[in-house]
């Protein structure tokens, strides 16, 4: 993850200050892009701070289900729908103010993914099979910015738009994020569709390429310098092992649970703690 603490540095040294929506202003960057080879023995996980791995793993299962539920997210990574997740303020702010109750967040990225705009057009299914039978195709896309939902949404996708692409039997994939909050949701953003190419992959009987990120509006939030620079005086170690269950078709993913994704050998530094701007 040394091209992950590159941006940062890159960031404090381009970037410029800039307003934002949040008001707690941000130092920006526009237009970044990191690279990362994903095998099983080195799966991209921060370690100069611990990645909420659990956190990940939740919330990419209840993406793919298409639930839209900030009690189910909580349910899947938890076992407990009371339980806060990193969804909880987004309800209790935008949720609530569009209007939604019981932790409804209007049609968010598993609406998307599953049944976009409402009609019936399930983006991962798709994928899945555009893979298994035209792999060469330029067309394997996961769109999540949906323009006639966004004002009904708690939040409008950050990370965007997902293309996958197999060259000789290896499949990558490549994100755009259109707004990324560098210190807090990048690095949980490159786990999430690290994984969701493995599962992929598996499902596709495919070999792994590259995950590339992509961002555009690339920020740390002034509230979050301390923290980022505490980071940089950390060297990264060692990636872990992915370990995730057999499946070989989105069904039997969907049957997976949190628990049955392990990072092995995942020796990360202390957690930094650090306000989330909603």
């Amino acid at each position: 993850m040394r091209q992950y603490l590159e941006a940062l540095e890159y960031i404090l040294e381009n970037g410029e200050n800039v307003s934002d929506r949040t008001g707690v202003g941000t130092r920006t960057v526009f237009g970044y892009q990191m690279r990362f080879p994903l095998t099983y023995s080195n799966f991209p996980a921060v370690t100069t701070k611990k990645l909420a791995w659990k956190s990940v793993v939740g919330e990419l299962l209840w993406f793919l289900e298409g639930s839209t539920s900030e009690p189910r997210l909580a349910e899947i990574t938890h076992g407990d729908k009371t339980k806060n997740t990193i969804w909880t303020a987004n309800f209790n702010e935008q949720g609530v103010a569009l209007g939604y109750t019981d932790g409804e967040l209007g049609p968010v990225y598993g609406s998307q993914w599953r049944d976009f705009n409402g009609d019936g057009v399930d983006q991962i299914a798709s994928v899945i099979e555009q893979l298994k039978n035209n792999p060469d195709s330029r067309r394997i896309i996961v769109s999540a910015w949906n323009p006639s939902k966004l004002d009904k949404m708690a939040l409008p996708p950050c990370h965007a738009f997902a293309q996958f692409k197999v060259i000789n039997g290896k499949l990558s994939c490549q994100l755009y994020q259109r707004s990324a909050d560098m210190f807090l949701g990048v690095p949980f953003n490159i786990a999430s569709y690290s994984l969701l190419t493995h599962m992929l992959a598996q499902i596709c009987d495919l070999e792994l390429g590259e995950f590339i990120w992509t961002g555009g509006d690339c920020h740390i939030y002034n509230n979050h310098m301390d923290q980022v620079k505490e980071q940089l005086e950390r060297s990264p170690r060692n990636g872990p092992i992915l370990e995730m269950p057999e499946f070989t078709t989105l069904e039997e993913l969907l049957d997976t649970k949190t628990s049955d994704y392990k990072l092995v050998g995942y020796d990360p530094m202390p957690s930094i703690k650090a306000p989330m701007a909603v």
